[in-house]
């Protein structure tokens, strides 16, 4: 049984009301890195690593990637970073006497791995359903504290050295082309340097 659940996000100001939401849904505190510019995952990573030896945490639960890039990184950057234990995709996670059991979902179905705490866990859609926030429950949140730092003061080099020079939509597809046997699919495989 967790005694304290902390949310945090790396966001411009306007991130506050997603912490809210996590406050009204139960936690008992929020920390907002307030950053203004896009975060790439190795930075994110590291800003959570410090919040993380602030807070000491036993367990640090993590979406599976973000909805910006799409990357899928920071989680396991951040155990690599912490030196702790990771599970990626996690569809459920029992915790107990010091491990967690964690099921994640893999190509070939369902894998169980054990974790020793505290450890890094990134989830799947599947692990559970967000509890419904109540009007007390979003009132009560409002006096929840929420701390704020800004980006630079955690002392975090970005590093961020990717970045997006040029992008273009892929070619238009040409038509297929029928062919009677492998001897013509071969030939005209050749014939377009595939093969």
């Amino acid at each position: 049984m967790a005694e304290e659940v902390i949310v945090a996000t790396i966001g411009p100001a306007d991130a506050q009301a997603h912490l809210r939401n996590g406050l009204a849904m139960g936690a008992n505190r929020a920390i907002h890195v307030v950053s203004d510019q896009p975060v790439q995952p190795l930075t994110a990573a590291r800003v959570f690593l410090k919040l993380v030896e602030e807070e000491e945490p036993g367990l640090v639960i993590l979406g599976k990637q973000a909805i910006d890039d799409d990357a899928n990184q920071t989680g396991q950057m951040l155990a690599t970073l912490w030196g702790r234990p990771q599970a990626t995709f996690a569809s459920e996670v029992q915790v107990a006497d010091g491990r967690a059991t964690v099921t994640r979902e893999v190509d070939a179905g369902l894998e169980v791995i054990d974790v020793e705490l505290p450890a890094v866990i990134t989830t799947d859609l599947r692990l559970n359903e967000p509890r419904f926030i109540k009007l007390p429950d979003i009132m009560k949140a409002k006096s929840k504290p929420i701390r704020s730092v800004a980006l630079e003061e955690l002392g975090v080099d970005s590093g961020d050295h990717l970045k997006t020079t040029t992008f273009a939509p892929p070619p238009k597809r040409s038509k297929g082309v029928m062919v009677k046997d492998a001897a013509e699919l071969v030939s005209a495989l050749k014939s377009k340097g595939l093969l």
